[in-house]
């Protein structure tokens, strides 16, 4: 049985606790959160009348000695959370970003090497079914070498709570999901970028809620992302809106259920060359799927010695690198080059 304390009791961590009780052989013997009466109510809500409940996260691993820290804090109390749960020995799975700066994220890879334990991070949306199917379609060479990947993501939900006051909101809190499932499918890691973000007339966030940036991938490809979280009208899906350009062809998708591809046939006829529909290969028994429970399940089978999760922190940080890098060229004015 593996041990767990769930820090953090705000919206996001209903999933978190929805996804460990469908584990077998877990169970969450502790439940922190500042406000303990929110923490209370989450732990009753999923049947927990045996957990330890508490304000103090040391307080709390101390009286449970657990296996495991599910980590739902707010990115201010993340390297500091982390932290003593490594402490503690317990491996540990965050919700993101995985650090409020890079040098907190090299140093929480750091510690997890010198603890032996693994750090991983919840980056769901590469869990999707479709994002899966889209990197075994160009997996097989149906459409060529990526040349280039095209995300639109325009919503404008009104949260409330700490991302209206977040500096380089849409960049730090939603576009690294777009950005890992980025490299995710292009296979590659970002070498540099050039970003812009600006705040419309309109915006009910402090700074960041619009962004745009173009970023360079080591392979020659380029990945561009244009975003915003004010943007009411014709909404995108949370997973943004894609076009996947290849050598040989093309590959969208509509962020819902809807994955299209055509693929070069023949030479020219005429003005453009031949194409024709290309099937969206099925899953496979491989495939790993399930946003948050896959990341769980993934997690765990890891600490019971399986293979090391997609999401762990030293290969998570070239999601956060790209993050950051658009954060600095945004602030600077100036490509940034991106070194991981």
């Amino acid at each position: 049985m593996q041990r767990a304390v769930l820090v953090g009791c705000g919206a996001m961590s209903k999933a978190w606790f929805e996804a460990a009780r469908t584990i077998a052989d877990v169970e969450i013997v502790g439940v922190v959160d500042l406000d303990t009466e929110r923490a209370e109510a989450r732990a009753k809500e999923f049947g927990l009348s045996s957990a330890v409940i508490g304000n103090k996260l040391h307080r709390v691993l101390a009286e449970t000695r657990p296996d495991l820290l599910f980590d739902i804090v707010v990115p201010g109390a993340r390297h500091a959370t982390v932290s003593a749960g490594l402490e503690a020995g317990c491996h540990v799975l965050s919700e993101k970003p995985m650090a409020e700066t890079l040098d907190e994220a090299r140093d929480l890879i750091r510690l997890a090497r010198e603890a032996g334990r693994i750090h991983a991070i919840v980056q769901n949306r590469r869990y999707l079914a479709q994002i899966r199917r889209i990197r075994r379609l160009i997996a097989s060479g149906a459409i060529g070498d990526v040349t280039s990947l095209h995300c639109d993501f325009f919503l404008a939900p009104h949260f409330g709570g700490f991302r209206e006051d977040m500096r380089h909101v849409l960049f730090l809190d939603m576009a690294i999901h777009t950005f890992d499932a980025a490299r995710f499918l292009a296979g590659d890691a970002a070498t540099a970028v050039y970003a812009k973000e600006w705040e419309p007339s309109n915006s009910w966030y402090s700074q960041g809620s619009s962004a745009a940036a173009i970023f360079e991938f080591s392979n020659g490809a380029v990945f561009t992302y244009r975003g915003s979280w004010c943007a009411d009208g014709l909404r995108t899906s949370w997973e943004s809106t894609w076009r996947i350009v290849g050598s040989q062809g093309s590959v969208v998708w509509d962020g819902h259920d809807d994955i299209r591809a055509e693929a070069v046939t023949s030479g020219k006829e005429g003005l453009f060359s031949a194409v024709a529909a290309v099937g969206i290969p099925p899953l496979d028994a491989s495939d790993r799927i399930g946003g948050h429970l896959g990341v769980v399940q993934d997690f765990i089978a890891a600490i019971r010695g399986g293979p090391t999760p997609e999401t762990v922190g030293t290969e998570n940080f070239k999601s956060l690198a790209m993050v950051f890098g658009a954060i600095d060229s945004a602030e600077s004015g100036r490509r940034i080059e991106i070194t991981i």
